[in-house]
């Protein structure tokens, strides 16, 4: 059967700080920076999900794309207009980096999808140059 990758993209808002509790306030401003200003600061991120798998002879798709968008928004209810260090139980014993967002929405999106096993990668676009992907383990 061929293999087909198909991507869906979105995006949301959300604010943040670059702090970590196991790191003394010094070592925070020198690793974090800016990033570690104790007002936060926010974010316009661009998701994108690819999934990869076989052709359904059936349907002729890897994975129904209505479905995805129903998957993908559960998800973005998560992140989207919150604070991802206050709202988020996932940040709140992890440090918030745009490495750690990728592995969230990629985490959270499979546990939601009717069929994770297509789910090939995801990523957080921070800014047009700061963008990390995330494949699972």
């Amino acid at each position: 059967m061929p293999i087909v990758t198909m991507e869906r993209v979105d995006s949301f808002s959300a604010a943040h700080r670059l702090h970590s509790e196991k790191l003394s306030d010094a070592e925070n401003k020198e690793t974090f920076g800016k990033c570690n200003n104790s007002n936060g600061h926010g974010h316009n991120y661009v998701w994108k999900v690819k999934l990869r798998g076989e052709v359904d002879p059936t349907s002729g798709m890897v994975y129904d794309l209505a479905k995805l968008k129903k998957e993908m928004s559960l998800v973005l209810d998560t992140v989207d207009h919150r604070n991802l260090d206050k709202d988020v139980e996932f940040f709140k014993t992890t440090v918030s980096t745009s490495e750690n967002v990728a592995i969230y929405m990629f985490e959270k999106l499979k546990s939601v999808m009717s069929n994770p096993s297509v789910l090939y990668k995801v990523t957080i676009e921070e800014t047009p140059k700061n963008i990390f992907t995330y494949k699972g383990c």
